[in-house]
């Protein structure tokens, strides 16, 4: 038998992996010998092997994740299975280096100002009715957690010709884009305002002429519109970095009416958990798949074959967020976070954090 197999020894000079490589991915099950010595416990691969070797190597290469690793190794040949896991993880990627090139201008513009301190101010305008609607679609995921003083306010993040509105408390994440002119090219750093100060800013909004003036710079945010003007000292935190939680890859996506949906959240079962977001006590909503792939809350809460677990709460805070009439669910697992999203608007869309019921 031995003749007509490769050592491992072989298969590493031949695949560029090393022994104790090719060992550990036998251990996590990717790639394992065709015969192992019973006497010596010395691995014996298939020739065919060397060929998996060779596309380990290379995914390793582009650091592609150990769980893809195996799904690329075992797709049916023709299934397109590989080339989906190979795009995602290219999406990644860009993403990532996306991302990088960001904080690395936003390095930049604070090391100048360490070096030559000055206050760098931010003027934006924007239009009344979408600040409105952001703020509304935002503020529910503020923190009120007094633990938590970075998380109580909204981050104001200019980006090129758009105003990002950021908030979370940890358990959920709340996004919104507003328009706005006057942002200077590169990125700069966000702004964290205040919860009071975004709640007197959003009851201005609605006798508000069609645009608002707002001033951010860091010991300071200001809104001016027509006579009136509110401004208050911003929060001085590093806020979170949101990116990480927003870079999703859902398995489903799902259109249904908000109403219908809230009316299901309402009436459906829960489970009770102990010891919920900040230790009090929560109910828990389980969200399932049918088979020709409806989403639907399950009527029975004792079920295991539900797809995501939510806060109810949580849930129904973000089908009332902007009050829209249709939303897209993105779903990626038990485990995954769950997207909220309005259809029309790539740029406002919650998520939140899936729980984790016990046994």
């Amino acid at each position: 038998m031995e003749s007509e197999l490769h050592s491992i020894g072989e298969l590493a000079r031949a695949s560029g992996l090393g022994v104790g490589t090719l060992r550990y991915y036998d251990g996590a099950e990717v790639l394992t010998p065709a015969w192992v010595d019973p006497h010596t416990g010395y691995r014996w691969y298939r020739p065919a092997q060397l060929a998996d070797a060779r596309l380990l190597a290379r995914l390793r290469r582009v650091g592609l994740p150990l769980a893809d690793i195996r799904a690329v190794l075992a797709a049916a040949p023709g299934s397109g299975d590989a080339r989906h896991v190979l795009d995602a993880h290219l999406r990644r990627l860009e993403d990532g280096l996306a991302d990088a090139r960001r904080e690395l201008s936003l390095i930049r513009t604070m090391i100048d100002q360490r070096e030559q301190p000055m206050t760098t101010t931010t003027h934006l305008t924007v239009p009344a009715d979408d600040l409105a609607a952001a703020l509304d679609a935002v503020r529910f995921a503020v923190s009120g957690d007094p633990d938590q003083p970075s998380l109580a306010g909204v981050l104001f993040e200019p980006d090129g010709p758009a105003l990002r509105l950021v908030a979370t408390d940890r358990y959920r994440l709340a996004l919104a884009e507003v328009p706005a002119t006057g942002a200077p090219d590169q990125p700069t750093p966000g702004t964290i305002v205040p919860t009071a100060l975004v709640d007197a800013l959003r009851a201005l909004l609605p006798a508000a002429p069609p645009e608002v003036h707002l001033t951010l710079t860091a010991g300071l945010f200001r809104a001016e519109t027509g006579e009136h003007r509110i401004e208050g000292t911003p929060l001085d935190f590093d806020y979170p970095d949101h990116r990480v939680l927003t870079r999703l890859t859902p398995q489903h996506r799902i259109t249904l009416p908000t109403a219908a949906l809230r009316t299901a959240v309402e009436t459906g079962a829960t489970r009770t958990l102990p010891s919920g977001p900040h230790g009090a006590e929560c109910a828990v909503t389980l969200l399932t798949l049918t088979e020709d792939g409806r989403l639907t809350v399950a009527t029975d809460p004792t079920a295991e074959d539900f797809q995501i677990a939510v806060n109810r709460d949580f849930l129904l805070d973000a089908l009332d967020a902007g009050h829209p009439e249709q939303l897209l669910l993105e779903l990626g697992g038990p485990i995954a976070p769950l997207a909220i999203r309005t259809p029309d608007d790539a740029g406002t869309f919650s998520v939140l954090m899936p729980v984790r019921l016990p046994a």
